[in-house]
């Protein structure tokens, strides 16, 4: 039995008085008009009809067993396609027979999918009325079919069928509609109208082909078996628009389902939830330390851990709750019919536990553990995304605090708050001129002269200050407002090298950039129209993109760097020495340069190891012809360290911090003439551009 059918078999609490005397009544009313009805029948006058009326029953119990599920529809029940026939026995042969039929159809249903006898007595008579009622109106119009006086359908006949048919939809919609507004206490215009459209074109459908049937049973037996035809080719089209759709909600990698499916089933199980006052949970998962196995042993490890994972959870859970998988190393569970919310706790506990076990595959062990972030219903949200939302900030606190499980409150939406309102203000920034870019010197070791800047967005804020960029740029990142950040430092970049270059100072800009510019494919032809627009040569900028990024997808990564380097541009590989590069990829992809971590280098005078690294990654570069910028040089003693270990490039407070575009400028200035008044002086002066650096 379905999810679907199981919650409707779930009768409604004793109080609910008004439905069940509403069920009692329709029930009562339809079954003394079938009773009535079936009287009326005698075996002689059948016996003719035969193999026709075998064929036609037949394919009743077929349509109303077997619904026609359409795909991208909000029905989840289906289309009974026993209504066209049921129809056409009413056009052609009258109402007794259409009412036994559809009667023995309707309780052949009830027992194949295990409905609940008050249901199945309503329906009976629910249709028993309804065609009445279009009998009725046949009969006005002149038309009385009966076995003994069977009709057939013909032009002048057609305005009393669509009449008729019009009223059997109506009164039958309308029946049900109002089954269901008592049961979850909504309105009946709203349950009528909901999702009107289909089922005002999928009634007029199956209704429309009846007359067809009555023709097809005139011309003779011989030609009703020919109805199983086109009937088995609709419902062949409907199973594979079903799995098609299907497929579009399920996670390729996996198997489980996407966020699309999962928004279904939230939703669905929001209804039942409201309707049955229980409760339900959305789990989000994030996996720890998959990354790492994912950098260090590859993608095709990582992938078949993460459905490794998949199946285990699957395993861990009930059979009416669903997992989907949303992306990466994310997994969202929903968990229906809570009659106490604690049990959301036990369950979140067992999927933990789950995941604590080892992974085993071809000899390895894989540890993995799971945070956990819980949002409720009816407590935390009443749709998808609010629960989702909540799901995530619960996560989120989960990983940091290192508790593994944690239910959302309001205590720990306060900083997403706050986040949402940084998030609208620095829309607000860049469009009146909030951002600012810094500029922070970058020095050729052999020669001193200042060969680039590296850019830095700032953000001064008029109530709050200066905000670092890591207290935005993470929250960009996860928006669209990301693609307008690049674009606007992008912008600002190119100008200002617009400037110095027309002014003779040949000099690169570093600009950094994320993973979802990265992976984004429309970023290389931003950025050509942005080079284009300011008339920049394109050597003069450079790309940086940090090392986790660049790994996490090197396929992805090299299609946006190979546009790059088509167009011109440098890429300079950032907080070099921190990852997992692999030297294949170093190797194959178009970089420019390796920056050496801050880190390293600025540990390199008290740490032997660090200094060891430091000489190690200028070696590597050197060996694959690229170009080496050591970051965080605060000292003198690793500014001249650096140069004998031959480093190309250096940058870091020794020799400026980062300043605005005028200052730098100024600067700038200052700095080349002092570097030209030390090539002046004496060949055994040397230019202590250190304590000039020092100034700025």
């Amino acid at each position: 039995m379905s999810a679907h059918e199981e919650a409707r078999n779930v009768a409604p609490p004793a109080g609910a008085r008004a439905f069940w005397g509403y069920i009692a009544a329709v029930t009562a009313v339809g079954l003394g008009v079938l009773a009535w009805q079936l009287q009326t029948i005698h075996s002689s006058e059948v016996s003719p009809l035969g193999w026709s009326l075998f064929v036609i029953a037949l394919m009743l119990v077929i349509g109303e067993v077997r619904p026609l599920v359409i795909a991208g529809t909000l029905d989840v029940t289906g289309v009974t396609t026993s209504t066209t026939f049921t129809f056409a026995l009413l056009l052609h042969i009258g109402l007794p027979i259409a009412l036994l039929m559809q009667t023995g159809a309707t309780i052949a249903a009830a027992f194949a999918h295990r409905r609940a006898a008050w249901r199945t007595a309503f329906n009976v008579g629910q249709f028993a009325i309804s065609y009445s009622a279009a009998a009725l109106v046949l009969v006005l119009f002149g038309r009385h079919a009966s076995l003994t006086h069977p009709l057939t359908v013909n032009g002048r006949g057609l305005a009393a069928v669509g009449v008729a048919a019009l009223v059997y939809f109506v009164v039958n919609d309308a029946f049900v509609s109002m089954a269901l507004a008592l049961r979850g206490r909504t309105s009946l215009r709203s349950e009528f109208f909901g999702d009107f459209a289909f089922q005002a074109f999928s009634s007029a459908a199956l209704l429309g082909m009846s007359p067809i049937v009555v023709v097809v049973i005139e011309r003779g037996p011989a030609l009703v078996p020919l109805l199983l035809f086109p009937l088995g080719a609709v419902y062949a089209t409907a199973a594979m628009t079903r799995e098609r759709e299907r497929q579009s909600s399920r996670d390729p990698l996996t198997g489980l389902g996407n966020r699309h499916l999962l928004a279904t089933e939230v939703a669905d199980a929001i209804v039942d939830a409201s309707q049955n006052g229980t409760h339900l949970a959305l789990f989000l998962i994030d996996l720890d330390r998959f990354k790492e196995i994912n950098d260090t042993l590859g993608h095709g490890v990582g992938d078949l851990l993460l459905d490794m994972v998949g199946k285990r959870l699957t395993e861990t859970l009930r059979s009416g709750d669903v997992i989907a998988r949303l992306g990466g190393d994310e997994y969202a569970i929903l968990i229906r019919n809570l009659d106490e919310p604690q049990i959301a706790l036990d369950m979140a506990e067992r999927v933990r536990a789950a995941l604590l076990e080892p992974f085993r595959h071809d000899g390895f062990a894989h540890e993995i553990e799971g945070s956990i972030g819980i949002a409720l219903h009816p407590q935390h949200g009443n749709d998808f995304e609010t629960l989702l939302q909540r799901a995530d900030i619960a996560m989120y606190v989960a990983k940091e605090r290192g508790v593994g499980v944690q239910v959302y409150s309001p205590d720990i939406d306060r900083h997403s708050k706050v986040r949402l309102g940084i998030l609208a203000e620095l829309r607000e920034a860049l469009e009146c001129g909030g951002l600012e870019l810094h500029y922070q010197p970058k020095a050729d070791l052999r020669t001193g002269d200042v060969v680039g800047v590296e850019t830095l967005l700032r953000w001064q804020h008029p109530q709050r200050g200066s905000i670092p960029p890591e207290d935005f740029l993470p929250l960009a990142e996860q928006t669209g407002l990301m693609r307008l950040v690049t674009k606007f430092v992008l912008d600002e970049a190119l100008r200002q090298l617009s400037i110095w270059w027309h002014e003779g100072r040949r000099i690169h800009a570093a600009v950094n950039v994320s993973a979802r510019d990265l992976y984004d494919r429309g970023f290389a032809q931003m950025l050509r129209e942005s080079i284009e627009a300011h008339d920049v040569p394109p050597r003069a900028l450079l790309i940086e993109v940090t090392e986790s990024v660049l790994m996490a997808d090197p396929a992805r990564a090299a299609a946006t760097l190979l546009s790059l380097a088509g167009l011109g541009v440098g890429v300079s590989l950032d907080d070099f020495g921190t990852g997992y590069s692999s030297l294949v990829h170093l190797k194959r992809l178009p970089v420019t340069e390796v920056k050496i971590d801050r880190s390293f280098v600025m540990r390199m005078d008290v740490n032997d190891d660090d200094a060891a690294i430091v000489r190690s990654i200028i070696d590597l570069a050197g060996a694959l012809g690229l170009r080496t910028v050591a970051e965080g040089v605060e000292t003198r003693e690793a500014w001249d360290r650096l140069a004998v270990y031959g480093c190309d490039v250096a940058q870091g407070w020794y020799l400026a911090k980062a300043m605005p575009a005028g200052p730098f400028t100024d600067w700038l200035t200052d700095f080349q003439h002092h570097q030209a008044a030390a090539a002046a002086a004496t060949s055994d002066s040397s230019a202590d551009i250190g304590g000039h650096g020092m100034l700025a």
